[in-house]
C-alpha cells in the first residue's frame, strides 16, 4: 500500500516540477523566487504545483503586481523562499548524516547547520543583496534574524514529523531508497506549513521580501503597475516595489532587525527556540530520538 502511495507522490512530484518550470519562464517574478518555486515543487510535489498556480502565476497580462500584492501570496513567496533554500541544505545534511552513520542529535545538527548556512549566506544574503543596496555583508546582517526565526520554526515541525516517520517507515533511513526522499518530502511539507505563521510576522514588520514583480521595462504595463501601488498604498510599496528598466527589483522590503524594536525581537527569537525545543520534545518522548 505505502510503496503504491510512494510511487503515485513521485509520478506526480516529476509531473508537477516539470509544469512549474516551463510555465514559470513566462511569470514576472524574481529569479531566485522562480528557482525557489521549482524546489519547493520538488519537496512538496503537486501542492507546491497548487501553490504557484494559486500564489504567484500571473492570472492575466499586466496584473501580476496587484495578483500578489495580498498580503497571504506575500506570506507565501516569503515561506517558499525560506523553505528552497533551506531544504537544500537540510536534504544535503540528511544524505550527509545517512552516509556518515550520524543519528540522533548530531544528524539533526547536521541538517540543521547546512540548512541555515545555505538558506542564509545563499538564497537569502547572497541572492537577495540588492535589497541591502548590493552589499553582501549589509545582506548578512538584515537577513540572519529573519532567517533565524523562520528556520527554528522548520525545523521545530520537520524533526517530529522526520523521526516519527522515519521509525515506521521501512527503508526511510537510506537515501539511495524512496522511502527516505518520501519521508523528508514529507517533513519538509509539514515544516513549510508551520513557518508560514512566523513569516506573515516577518512580512508584516517588513523584515522579509514577499512575493515580487519583476518586468522588463515595458510602457503597457505602466498603468498595470501604478494602479497596484495606489490601491496597496504607500505602505505596501515596499513589498512590491517598482521595477527599473535593466529589469530588477528595487527598494524591497528586507530592511532588517531595525524595522522591530529589540525586546521584540529577543522575544520572538526565544518563541522560534522553544518551539523549536518543544519539537525536538515530541520526537524523543514519541519517535526515541536521542
Amino acid at each position: 500500500m505505502l510503496e503504491g502511495v510512494m510511487l503515485l507522490w513521485f509520478l506526480l512530484t516529476g509531473l508537477s516540477v516539470l509544469y512549474v518550470a516551463i510555465d514559470i519562464r513566462s511569470t514576472p517574478e524574481s529569479p531566485v523566487l522562480k528557482w525557489g518555486f521549482v524546489l519547493l515543487t520538488a519537496y512538496t510535489g503537486p501542492l507546491g504545483a497548487f501553490l504557484y498556480v494559486l500564489g504567484c502565476r500571473e492570472p492575466l497580462p499586466g496584473l501580476h503586481e496587484r495578483y500578489v500584492a495580498v498580503r497571504w501570496r506575500q506570506v507565501l513567496g516569503s515561506t517558499m523562499h525560506c523553505v528552497a533554500g533551506d531544504g537544500v541544505g537540510i536534504l544535503a545534511g540528511a544524505v550527509i548524516a545517512s552516509m556518515m552513520q550520524l543519528t540522533g542529535v548530531l544528524d539533526i545538527a547536521l541538517e540543521y547547520v547546512l540548512g541555515f548556512g545555505f538558506g542564509w549566506t545563499i538564497f537569502q544574503a547572497l541572492f537577495m543583496r540588492g535589497d541591502a543596496g548590493g552589499s553582501y555583508t549589509a545582506a548578512l546582517r538584515n537577513s540572519f534574524f529573519p532567517e533565524l526565526l523562520s528556520m527554528n520554526v522548520l525545523m521545530a515541525a520537520m524533526v517530529p514529523t522526520m523521526v516519527l516517520a522515519m521509525k515506521h517507515v521501512p527503508g526511510a533511513h537510506d537515501p539511495a531508497g524512496p522511502a527516505f526522499w518520501f519521508v523528508m518530502s514529507m517533513a519538509l511539507l509539514v515544516g513549510f506549513v508551520a513557518a508560514y505563521p512566523m513569516n506573515w510576522w516577518l512580512v508584516s514588520r517588513h523584515l522579509k521580501h514577499g512575493m515580487m514583480t519583476v518586468r522588463m521595462a515595458e510602457p503597457d504595463n505602466t498603468q498595470a503597475r501604478d494602479a497596484g501601488h495606489a490601491k496597496y498604498g504607500a505602505s505596501h510599496a515596499s513589498e512590491h516595489a517598482p521595477v527599473e528598466s535593466n529589469g530588477e527589483p528595487h527598494g524591497m522590503a528586507h530592511g532588517g532587525a531595525e524595522n522591530v524594536s529589540h525586546t521584540m525581537l529577543t522575544g520572538m527569537t526565544v518563541l522560534s527556540i522553544v518551539l523549536f525545543a518543544l519539537g525536538i520534545g515530541v520526537a524523543v518522548l514519541f519517535g526515541g530520538f536521542s
